[in-house]
């Protein structure tokens, strides 16, 4: 049963007002005597839900029986009680249940134990001691980033995000759009880029870097835990219910294997054919990972141009195999500059109760289902597997005229972005929830955004089609537009997920902005990234509109009760607007003295932070004022230990840890100026060797004597 001293006695520390404090606690104390004089015991795992059913539960409270309304009380006690988290996430966990109502005609012992939950609800700042009207929009106040709408029917969760391909930081917000946490990612990655993160239940991120393109797993520390290092991963990649790790993977054909597969010569490049394949890894140690499964659409294609070879055939008798031959006319018509890239496949997603994997192929504009429960040997074949199909497609939709069932004017999707399987306990769920860009080839472009949800006509392991025709269902479940559809158009990127209330989180990748809408298409909370290319915007002030210097691939939403957030501390901080830009701090710091040694005169200046701390000594390079064609300069950090033992396997041969840059951060102030942070390893170093690559080689050079 509650321990009603201890909850007493927690919730009389509590600093706020001392009537205030007094009616909440009597209230739950009373709310807690009538849960327990109706036998309800205090052990119960309330929250083994997620939430999402014993909520759905509670809306029938009054057509149930008593127990209903107990569990309901109990699911706010314990939100309140719950000594695991912060006080903020179990107001948010509480507010979430407090947020049901009791229906019409409830019994009498309902209504009694219901009205004293309600009396609860209505004191949850009190009790816990937290003021969410102070972190709230002014009334009258211009908002231009940060959180700029919030209405009461928002689903109350934690926000994760990057920018995209230009940040070194991940962010993770709480509902008033403060920052729960950062993961300051640079350093582990060495000035690498990420392009989005995904939380996991032990509160790691699995993350994608660029150049080299691979997977991460970021401790709560920023310390990398795993890494698959090999392996070009592109755009995206999950964890498996297994442990193992999904990955998008960048392969290639040379031009002769793509016409020995019956490719029209005339539109493949000199360079061959660029595509995705799946990887399915299970970790071993701290990077790569033993290859358990693969499925690649090579082994998967069908073509009606060249009758001399063995996958000819008719491309509208057989949806279930690709044609190579589409797309590859507009790609080589429209994006010269990516021979490398048929398909673009963008997204990946896992259904565990089919055993189904479902991928987003944007040049073809489609997604497609294929079967995960085929071996390595039949993934490669046409049979096998809980489908019987091997590794042929079990399911595409979006565009018929890809299979030779359908015209412009059969076309659905337009470059979509996160097609995937709405989880099961949500709203929608087994349905396909996606970000429907509008985008396309000249022509077939849509030039505005929706994001759509769909019935897939699953039978059994496999999808209905009648003969002749293409996959259906022929419209959407569920939709939404902008009032005026033009006004909401992401050319790129982007994407959507399904809340427990019944919401839907987007994320307008282009423009930085992500929103909830409810099912009937109203905003009820909307955020606008406060970031320009790593420089924090203030209010008042808005991202640049030419360019997409706050743009972010995704973001994703998380419940209070997530068990990822209960491995973080989650104290709110202050905003991301409202947080010192910390090129501005370095550029202070450096010029008022009080960042440390300068160490030589270039055309930077550049300091060291000898006085190290909890992150180490680092260096920075500044330049003031200037101009763009400075930022594009390379430059390198040759560090050089005082025991050639320390250095990484992979630089122990060269004898030094380099690490090459450009100085992409361009400041505002001041007629602006470039600035970089490194920091440096924590292992003894006798030297470090810096300098500038300019078009004619190199410019400058700094030799810094650190063994002393």
């Amino acid at each position: 049963m509650l321990d009603l001293a201890a909850a007493t006695s927690r919730l009389a520390r509590i600093r706020n007002g001392r009537i205030a404090r007094i009616a909440a606690i009597c209230a739950v104390v009373v709310a807690a005597v009538v849960v327990g004089a109706v036998g309800v015991g205090w052990d119960g795992a309330v929250y083994a839900d997620g939430g999402a059913d014993g909520r759905k539960q509670a809306k029938a409270a009054a057509g149930e029986s008593d127990a209903t309304a107990q569990g309901y009380a109990r699911r706010i006690l314990r939100g309140l009680a719950d000594d695991d988290t912060n006080r903020w996430v179990r107001y948010w966990r509480a507010r979430a249940d407090c947020e049901e109502e009791a229906g019409e005609g409830a019994a009498a012992m309902e209504r009694v134990l219901l009205g004293l939950t309600g009396v609860v609800c209505a004191r949850l700042k009190a009790i816990l001691g937290v003021n969410p009207g102070d972190y709230l929009p002014r009334r009258g106040e211009e908002r231009t980033v940060g959180l700029v709408a919030s209405e009461p029917w928002a689903a109350a969760g934690y926000t994760l995000f990057a920018l995209w391909n230009r940040n070194q930081n991940i962010y993770l917000i709480d509902p008033l759009g403060r920052v729960a946490h950062i993961w300051h990612i640079g350093d582990s990655l060495r000035g690498k880029t990420i392009s989005h993160a995904k939380l996991l239940d032990n509160g790691n991120l699995l993350i994608t870097a660029k150049h080299p393109r691979r997977v991460l797993e970021i401790d709560r520390r920023d310390n990398i835990v795993w890494q698959s290092d090999r392996r070009r991963v592109h755009h995206d990649f999950l964890k498996m219910p297994n442990g193992n790790v999904l990955l998008l993977v960048m392969g290639r054909k040379t031009r002769e294997q793509a016409i020995a597969a019956g490719a029209n010569p005339e539109f493949v490049h000199e360079s061959g054919i660029g595509y995705d394949y799946l990887v399915e890894a299970r970790p071993t140690g701290a990077s790569d990972g033993e290859v358990v499964w693969e499925w690649s659409p090579w082994d998967h294609l069908v073509q009606d141009f060249d009758p001399s070879k063995e996958n000819y055939g008719a491309v509208a008798e057989h949806p279930e195999l690709i044609d190579i031959n589409y797309a590859l006319e507009s790609i080589s018509e429209h994006h010269q500059h990516m021979p490398n890239d048929w398909l673009h496949v963008n997204s990946v997603d896992y259904n565990p109760e089919l055993d189904q994997v479902m991928l987003s192929p944007r040049h073809f504009s489609e997604l497609w289902i294929i079967d995960r429960s085929t071996t390595m040997e039949e993934a490669q074949g046409h049979s096998g597997g809980n489908g019987g199909m091997g590794g042929d497609l079990l399911y595409r939709w979006g565009n018929p005229r890809a299979y030779g069932r359908g015209d412009a004017g059969d076309q659905r999707l337009f470059w979509q972005h996160q097609p995937h399987w709405i989880e099961p306990g949500l709203p929608g769920a087994g349905n396909i929830l996606l970000f429907n860009n509008g985008n396309e080839f000249p022509g077939y472009e849509r030039r505005y955004s929706s994001v759509d949800e769909i019935v897939p006509p699953v039978d059994g392991y496999g999808y209905r089609r009648a003969d002749g025709f293409a996959y259906p269902p022929d419209g959407f479940a569920w939709t939404y537009v902008a009032e005026a559809p033009a006004d909401f158009y992401a050319p790129i990127r982007s994407g959507a997920q399904r809340l427990p209330n019944g919401n839907t989180l987007i994320a307008d990748g282009r423009a930085g902005t992500i929103f909830q809408a409810t099912p009937d298409g109203r905003i009820a909370w909307k955020y606008f990234v406060p970031l320009d290319n790593r420089v924090h915007l203030r209010q008042g002030e808005r991202a640049s509109a030419d360019t997409i210097f706050n743009s972010v691939y995704r973001a994703y939403w998380y419940p209070p009760d997530h068990p990822g957030l209960r491995a973080l501390d989650l104290t709110p901080r202050a905003y991301i607007e409202d947080l010192p830009d910390i090129y501005d701090k370095a550029y202070a710091a450096a010029i008022g003295g009080a960042y440390g040694e300068r160490l030589a005169d270039s055309d930077f200046d550049i300091y060291l932070d000898a006085g190290g701390g909890e992150d180490g000594r680092r260096l920075l390079y500044i330049k003031q004022p200037c101009a763009a064609e400075d930022a594009q300069h390379r430059f390198f950090l040759h560090i050089i230990p005082a025991d050639a033992s320390d250095l990484p396997a992979a630089a122990r041969e060269q004898g030094f840890d380099t690490r090459n840059f450009r100085l992409g951060d361009m400041g505002k102030a001041d007629g602006g100026r470039c600035v970089s942070f490194h920091r440096l390893p924590g292992y003894p170093i006798e030297r470090i060797s810096t300098g500038q690559f300019t078009g004619e080689g190199e410019a400058w050079r700094v030799e810094v004597e650190l063994g002393k």
